[in-house]
Parts: structure tokens; C-alpha cells; sequence
């Protein structure tokens, strides 16, 4: 199945406790790269998340944040009164053990530690959500990735049928060319009849034909391009597969050129080299 490296999710979910928002971000990597990014409070969910990702996701840089704005009923802050209690009555009892103290500033009383308090949070309630919340995010990137990838193979497929297509002609001219260009080494070398063994001469030009033939390239091109079309089909990560197939394409394709006994063989590996270079461009987005 062909899908994308390429990819944003973003989900939210509001609770009594405040709003939670998950986002995911997906670029190309060589392998799987992933980030994870999450407020002080829920960083026990990292391990968690992590292996989540990893089930499903083989290749990509994946960026993944976690917002929490808590909700301003749980932001009241609440005094300790007891522990206020304590420390006045230790103030005042350390000012009759030595000289008066100034009275006490209220604003050095809050910074005392355990003085102002939050409400805790359902820390439970608010993992699970966060969890559940993560999954829901990450099915929507496989869905954008999935969608993604359906097109990168469309437009992939598009170009493997203009390749058959330049194949099918290579193949159909091919006896053509190779008699035209026998008939033109003929023609040079008419002048030297007298001098060459003409049963040699024969044997030499048809080697040199057979070295210059480009059957075997034709069919590893038609070859390659039907592996293509079965590796798109496979379940899993598939990019590194399309890019070796790109690289032996594009030998087919440099051999052909480099054996090439005709303008119009010349031009059709210039345009060969073209589309594989195009679906070579797009592998690079498959996962």
C-alpha cells in the first residue's frame, strides 16, 4: 500500500479540567525520527505514545505536541491556612526569644513553600483522555497519509504507463534500426571490399550488432516497471524498495542511450531518464 511521509493531524477535547490538543506532524526521513513534546504534568505518557507511533508509522519524522490549558476553576489558588497559622505563631513566638520583629509582609508569607496551593488534578482521568485523544489524532495522519499516498501512485502509475509506451516502440522499431544500420556499414565500407575478407567482414558487423542490441534493456525496463506496480500493492513500508527499482530504471535507461544506434532511440532515453527521474522525486515521499 502506497502512503505518504507527508502529513498534519491536530484534535482537541475539553474537560471539566481544561482543554487538551494533540498535534502531529509528519515530513520524509530516510528512517523513523520521532519528537515527542509534552507539558511537565503528562511527560509519563511519552514511552506510551512512542510505541503507539511506532505500530503503525515505519518511516517519517514525526512531530508530536501535547497542549494542556487548564480550565480557571482549577487554576483558584488556596491558602494553606494551617500552615499560615504556623508560621505566624513561629514568627511571633521567635520575637519574644530575641528583639521585636517587624511585622510580618504577606507577599514574603505566600512565597513560603505549600503556602498557595492548586486543586490537584484527576491525573488519571486526564491521561486516559490524552491517550485516547493521541490514538484519535494519529488514525486521522494514517488517514492523510493513506489519501496522499493514492495520489502519489496515481501520478507514479501515469508515468510507468508512458515508459511502456516508449518500450513498446523501442521494441517494435528495433529490427528496423538494426538493419538500417547495418546497411549504412555496408555502404562505408563498400570501397574496401577488395581489400577485406567479405565472409569476415560479415561475421564483424553482425557481432557489433549483436553488442549493440538493446533487447535485453527493452525487456529489464518492462521488468522493472511491473515490480514497481506489485511493490505499490505490498501492506507496509515500501520506499526503500520503489528507490532501488528507480536506480536499476535508470541503469536500463543509460545503457540504452550508451548503445543507441539511432536518433530516435537517443531521444526516447533522454525522455525515459526524464520520467524516472519524476518518480524517483515522488518515491522520495512513499514511506
Amino acid at each position: 500500500m502506497t502512503r505518504s511521509m507527508t502529513a498534519f493531524a491536530h484534535q482537541n477535547a475539553r474537560l471539566d479540567m481544561g482543554v487538551l490538543s494533540w498535534e502531529i506532524r509528519s515530513v520524509n526521513h530516510r528512517h523513523l525520527d520521532l519528537v515527542m513534546r509534552l507539558p511537565k504534568t503528562l511527560r509519563m505518557l511519552e514511552p506510551l505514545a512512542r510505541d503507539t507511533v511506532r505500530a503503525q508509522i515505519h518511516r517519517g519524522k514525526i512531530e508530536c505536541q501535547l497542549h494542556f490549558q487548564s480550565s480557571p476553576q482549577s487554576q483558584q489558588i488556596e491558602i494553606n491556612t494551617v500552615l499560615v497559622e504556623q508560621l505566624t505563631q513561629a514568627t511571633h513566638k521567635i520575637g519574644t526569644l530575641s528583639a521585636p520583629l517587624a511585622s510580618i509582609n504577606p507577599l514574603e508569607l505566600m512565597q513560603w513553600p505549600g503556602v498557595l496551593t492548586e486543586p490537584p488534578l484527576d491525573l488519571d482521568a486526564l491521561q486516559g483522555t490524552a491517550m485516547t485523544l493521541f490514538k484519535k489524532t494519529l488514525d486521522e495522519l494514517l488517514k492523510h497519509r493513506k489519501r496522499e499516498g493514492q495520489q502519489l501512485e496515481q501520478l507514479i502509475q501515469k508515468r510507468l504507463t508512458a515508459i511502456d509506451a516508449i518500450v513498446a516502440i523501442q521494441h517494435e522499431h528495433r529490427p528496423d534500426i538494426l538493419k538500417a544500420w547495418q546497411q549504412k556499414i555496408y555502404q562505408r565500407l563498400t570501397g574496401l571490399h577488395n581489400e577485406l575478407d567479405p565472409h569476415r567482414l560479415e561475421q564483424e558487423i553482425t557481432l557489433l550488432a549483436s553488442k549493440s542490441d538493446v533487447a535485453e534493456e527493452l525487456d529489464r525496463l518492462s521488468t522493472h516497471t511491473n515490480e514497481v506496480r506489485h511493490t505499490m500493492k505490498q501492506a507496509g513500508p515500501i520506499g526503500r524498495r520503489l528507490d532501488f527499482l528507480m536506480q536499476e530504471l535508470n541503469r536500463e535507461a543509460n545503457t540504452l542511450s550508451s548503445k543507441s544506434l539511432s536518433t530516435a532511440t537517443s531521444l526516447d532515453a533522454v525522455e525515459l531518464k526524464v520520467l524516472i527521474e519524476q518518480i524517483r522525486e515522488q518515491v522520495q515521499n512513499i514511506e
